[in-house]
């Protein structure tokens, strides 16, 4: 058994004029749907249930899910159609859709990459415990990163334990550990990323790829918070109560087709990973 998470919701506003008229998750890639591309990619993983958070246009998404049929895939739509409800409140009101005793494979609708989704969903949970080294703590989410340009960054320790988040333009930095965002905020800001990965004061950064693995536990540290708010900020919120572990993929390929320039580059991009 394995389940998914596809998040469709979004507005798709980067898209425009192509969203004006058609969910982000419809918009065609080397003439075929972001949502089907996903949905495949998921099944060939082994995927077997899928979830869809849908909002605009919600209804073109669903009538063009049950014209294929759901692909011959168990799928549920989790309708946020008259309330949009940021990542992670769209995964707290999906959570009575899923099999409660799995983990969940989160993947957003406009990415593409090379990521072995099998090996991702069965990645050992256990973490290092800080005080005895012992791996008897469990993750509440591994998050899979990589390294590459840009302005955003995720902070992790020497154990790859998410610690905080840094914007090495501005210096704005969140962490729940006053020691992480006071060695952040001893750096001196801007920072040029370059095409060696970057560390702060011992503390490594990288990129969030937009996949992740979510473990059940994970829902009952969401109680309290507002009907929407973002995963990322949550990860960040609660990462020093519930260990929130990175996965490294050093030669991950991925792209975000939620721009009409990346759109335009996709096409050589799927023949790129195609011939891998």
């Amino acid at each position: 058994m394995m389940q998914a998470m596809i998040f469709a919701a979004g507005m798709g506003t980067r898209l425009k004029p192509l969203t004006d008229t058609m969910p982000k998750a419809l918009v065609r890639v080397g003439g075929e749907p972001l949502i089907k591309r996903v949905i495949m990619n998921l099944a060939a993983a082994g995927v077997d249930h899928i979830v869809v958070n849908v909002h605009h246009f919600s209804q073109q998404i669903i009538d063009y899910l049950k014209a294929n049929d759901n692909f011959g895939i168990d799928i549920k739509i989790s309708d946020e159609t008259e309330n949009l409800l940021d990542t992670g409140g769209g995964l707290r009101k999906a959570a009575g859709l899923f099999h409660k005793n799995y983990p969940i494979l989160i993947h957003n609708v406009d990415i593409l990459s090379n990521v072995d989704l099998h090996k991702f969903y069965t990645l050992d949970p256990k973490v290092n415990c800080p005080d005895c080294g012992i791996p008897h703590q469990k993750a509440g989410a591994q998050v899979l990163v990589s390294w590459r340009k840009t302005k955003r960054y995720l902070v992790f320790n020497d154990m790859m334990r998410l610690v905080g988040w840094v914007n090495i333009e501005t210096g704005e930095a969140k962490s729940p550990y006053e020691d992480v965002k006071a060695a952040l905020r001893r750096e001196h800001y801007p920072i040029k990323a370059t095409d060696k990965p970057l560390t702060i004061n011992g503390l490594r950064l990288f990129a969030f790829s937009g996949i992740h693995l979510v473990y059940p536990e994970l829902f009952t540290y969401m109680l309290g918070e507002p009907d929407k708010f973002p995963i990322v900020d949550f990860y960040l919120s609660v990462c020093h109560r519930v260990p929130i572990k990175g996965y490294l993929k050093t030669d991950l390929k991925l792209m975000d087709v939620g721009k009409l320039d990346t759109l335009q580059e996709a096409e050589s991009f799927l023949k790129e990973l195609s011939e891998q």
